[in-house]
């Protein structure tokens, strides 16, 4: 049977042998000439765009949007939260820089179990017990300290003034509001910001203004990350923890440093793809994919073909299947290389057969990731090529549905990212990762994948999104579109997306993701589908052209994901 028509965005014309889309509408990549900034809401774009356009760099920019999203994309974008950043600076190495929260160091591995062993339902997604230690202040001052080149009070004005003076808030802004209404009419901080005075929601055209963060955004302004994690910040968040049986300290925020780590990397078609290393695991699953990929002509194959999506399948499934033990490069070791291993990865594509489904009980067991979708997207690049992709989170919508007291700071619901209860089986009847246990200081395993693609020790493209577990299959889609398709860095921003994680055995897909020809084919080598909501929010920058090996006017393309309303590339 055919999959259900499906309110989805349409897919690009050029998929499935040029065939138009369900509309025969084509939404152009967004030019830019000097630089090019991408959100998932626009006036954080905007103001990305103004300090590239008050010269600073890319750097500059990308704090300045980091901000600025705590402020527009309360949701996701976030102070109380934390995140990666992949940096290609011109000339030079890139560099990953991992600022994601960390346990508490009263944390223990059984902390949200009871007596009996058993898990306490929402205790570690709901309330204080579930907030861990927040990093992105302390990664937005390291990465402005060491890179910028405008004044801290400059690059942060634009997120001030939003907050003090308000935005009118859009369909889309309402419609993240939306999720967590009941939760705000619980807390008296969030009720008061993000609720009518008569405890109704917000609508479209009503204003949010936020002075509490406004206060908070001007005290780092003036003292840096000194501010929220030693000053006045800190201990309204601490007053609130230990009120409401949260188990952070003082040490917690006095100890926390961000990391600077080594990307992952990989080839593919001559490209080089440099992406996030543990305590990601979706780095190594976007490379290995890849990897199995580049044994195979996707380009003559066609796009989203039987043959090729057979393949895309199977590389899907072998590389989640291997994302077993992974966890904080400062508590396990890793079997990065090993994965990554050309010899390991051509026996990969030696057992993938070309005409069936490999069954997934038949792989090793792996780690289905516990993490959520909800998270945010922001890519940046400068006049001088300075290329930066950042994926930073809350976890949940909203986190842990608690503030920091009057800060006007959401907080992160980050402690269920860890296994929860180790060794024990999930729906899956996968064992909970003791990589990925929680332990003191330690950061949770990620899927995130901030990833810049280069040639010739330039950046080509910057991509990354949000999505949980489907983050690496959503850079995939992204990549293979740009690079084996010839698709424009919007095209392939709007390709119906697959998704497959070893367990469960089904194919989640996008409403056209499949022609019935080439589902009834795949069907009968023993694949299934399941119809999913669409997922993902990718924002995307190429470089030189609209699609990889084209020529434009301007030097900079913008792509932005229109499945969800709100974001948009503002090129300058």
């Amino acid at each position: 049977m055919p999959l259900p028509a499906h309110a989805a965005p349409v897919a690009d014309p050029l998929a499935y042998g040029g065939t138009p889309s369900a509309t025969g509408s084509v939404v152009a990549p967004v030019a830019g000439q000097h630089g090019m900034a991408v959100s998932a809401q626009r006036l954080a774009s905007e103001v990305g765009a103004r300090i590239l356009a008050k010269g600073g760099n890319a750097a500059d920019a990308a704090v300045a949007m980091g901000y600025a999203l705590a402020v527009v994309y309360p949701a996701a974008g976030n102070l109380g939260g934390g995140g990666f950043m992949m940096l290609r600076p011109p000339g030079k190495p890139s560099i990953f820089f991992d600022f994601r929260e960390k346990a508490p160091l009263a944390a223990t591995t059984d902390m949200f179990l009871d007596s009996k062993g058993n898990v306490i339902p929402d205790l570690s997604v709901l309330g204080w017990k579930s907030v861990a230690v927040p990093g992105t202040v302390a990664g937005l001052e390291a990465v402005h300290k060491r890179w910028g080149h405008l004044p801290r009070k400059v690059v942060m004005e634009p997120a001030i003034t939003l907050a003090r003076n308000g935005f009118v808030l859009e369909e889309g802004d309402v419609q993240l509001l939306n999720t967590s209404t009941a939760a705000f009419a619980k807390d008296p901080y969030a009720r008061k910001i993000f609720l009518r005075a008569d405890g109704s929601p917000l609508q479209p055209g009503d204003r949010l203004v936020q002075k509490e963060l406004a206060h908070s955004l001007e005290l780092i302004a003036q003292n840096g990350a000194d501010a929220f994690y030693k000053g006045p910040i800190a201990a309204s968040i601490l007053t609130q923890s230990k009120a409401h049986g949260g188990i952070l300290q003082a040490e917690d925020f006095a100890r926390y440093q961000p990391r600077e780590l080594a990307p992952i990397s990989c080839a593919y078609r001559g490209l080089l793809v440099e992406t996030a290393p543990p305590p990601s695991a979706g780095g190594i699953a976007l490379c290995e994919m890849l990897e199995i990929l580049a044994g195979y002509d996707m380009h003559t194959l066609g796009l989203h073909s039987a043959p090729a999506l057979q393949h895309e399948i199977e590389a899907m499934r072998h590389a989640y299947s291997d994302r077993r033990d992974l966890g904080d490069p400062a508590f396990v070791h890793n079997p990065v290389s090993s994965l990554l291993d050309p010899a390991y990865i051509a026996s990969v594509r030696a057992h993938i057969p070309s005409d069936r489904a490999v069954p997934s009980a038949d792989l090793r067991a792996g780690v289905a990731s516990p993490e959520k979708p909800e998270t945010t997207q922001f890519s940046v690049i400068d006049q001088s090529g300075f290329a930066i992709s950042t994926t930073y989170t809350l976890n949940g919508w909203f986190g842990a549905k608690v503030m920091g007291g009057n800060t006007g700071i959401v907080m992160n619901d980050e402690m269920d990212d860890f296994s929860i209860k180790p060794g024990a089986l999930n729906m899956f009847g996968i064992p909970g990762s003791v990589a990925n246990a929680i332990a003191p200081g330690k950061t949770p395993l990620s899927s995130m994948a901030p990833t810049i693609v280069s040639r010739n020790d330039k950046p080509v493209m910057v991509i990354g999104s949000p999505g949980g577990s489907r983050i690496p299959t959503i850079v995939l889609s992204i990549i293979l579109g740009v690079v084996d398709y010839g698709l424009n860095i919007q095209q392939a921003i709007d390709l119906p997306r697959l998704h497959e994680q070893w367990m469960p055995q089904s194919v989640e897909v996008e409403a056209n993701a499949l022609t019935p020809q080439v589902q009834q084919t795949l069907e009968q080598e023993g694949y299934s589908f399941v119809l999913h909501a669409p997922w993902g929010i990718p924002e995307g920058i190429l470089v030189g052209g609209p699609s990889l090996n084209s020529h434009g006017p301007a030097r900079f393309y913008g792509g932005s994901d229109h499945r969800h309303p709100g974001g948009a590339a503002i090129g300058e």
